[in-house]
């Protein structure tokens, strides 16, 4: 569907992304992790053409510096931080339905799921709206559209708790596209994916699948080390099974291949303390 070679894109000399090479199937449903910085916006905006850059993508085997407008046009994608966009709701909507094909009923039940009134707020600039309405907002309209590629940028910074299982609920009812999740929360999305990709420093230093590790006893091994000890990190890992050295910074353990995800989305509250992380193969015999 995609394939991405040796993708760089500098700001002021330093690489965001370094030669960043990877290929996304159709069907694939990928959470993006990393850390701020690590080149995850960078990536979207040059997949979205919004970026000049060095290196390659293809789409479909289109390759090109800009985005044909049919390509786009199979694409949605709702940004970290919403557009200062001044035009009332109401305005928005159509230009959805009228310019990128959302259908309008589907996004008027969407909206309502996600606890937002579109008649309510019909009448009012979008940049006026609240940060949890804009973000509602953007998402009904890219779940409204019938795309074979969805990509959100920390789409449920700004949504409230039962707007955020809504969301997930949402994302997984769509199973005919393919998406880009790039989200802090890992543990919320871990269920949607089939696939983790990790960048920092603009390179992907994990790409991990499922597909092929869910035979019964593959276990992975786990070494952590952190920056100061941490009572709940501790007691957390020790009821996965982990063994702590006497000063709290050493932590060892395997993990069910398929609990991969899961384990990685507990980590993923704790990464400012986590100075080392590694995570390896091996074969267990069955249990």
């Amino acid at each position: 569907m995609i394939t991405i070679d040796r993708l760089t894109k500098r700001f002021d000399r330093r690489a965001v992304l370094d030669e960043l090479t990877l290929a996304i199937d159709a069907g694939d449903r990928i959470a993006l992790i990393g850390s701020n910085g690590a080149g995850k916006t960078t990536l979207f905006r040059c997949l979205l053409g919004h970026y000049g850059h060095q290196g390659s993508i293809s789409f479909a085997g289109q390759s090109g510096r800009r985005r044909a407008p049919e390509q786009l046009a199979r694409v949605a994608f709702v940004p970290q931080l919403p557009p200062p966009l001044r035009m009332p709701v109401g305005e928005l909507i159509g230009f959805a339905v009228n310019g990128a094909g959302a259908d309008r009923e589907a996004m008027t039940e969407i909206a309502h799921r996600l606890g937002i009134d579109l008649d309510e707020v019909r009448t009012r600039p979008f940049y006026r709206l609240s940060g949890g309405q804009k973000q509602k907002l953007l998402v009904t309209i890219a779940l409204g559209r019938a795309v074979d590629l969805m990509i959100f940028d920390e789409p449920a910074a700004n949504l409230d708790p039962a707007a955020r299982a809504v969301f997930v609920d949402l994302l997984a009812e769509r199973r005919e596209a393919s998406m880009l999740i790039a989200s802090h929360r890992l543990e919320e999305v871990a269920p949607l994916v089939n696939r983790v990709i990790e960048l920092d420093r603009g390179r992907v230093v994990l790409d991990d699948s499922m597909v092929d590790r869910l035979q019964a006893g593959e276990l992975r091994t786990a070494h952590i080390v952190l920056s100061q000890p941490h009572a709940p990190f501790a007691a957390a890992l020790t009821a996965w099974g982990f063994t702590v050295d006497p000063a709290g910074l050493r932590f060892s353990g395997a993990v069910p291949a398929a609990e991969t995800f899961r384990f990685l989305g507990l980590l993923a509250r704790y990464g400012s303390l986590i100075e080392q992380l590694s995570l390896d193969e091996r074969l267990s015999e069955k249990v």
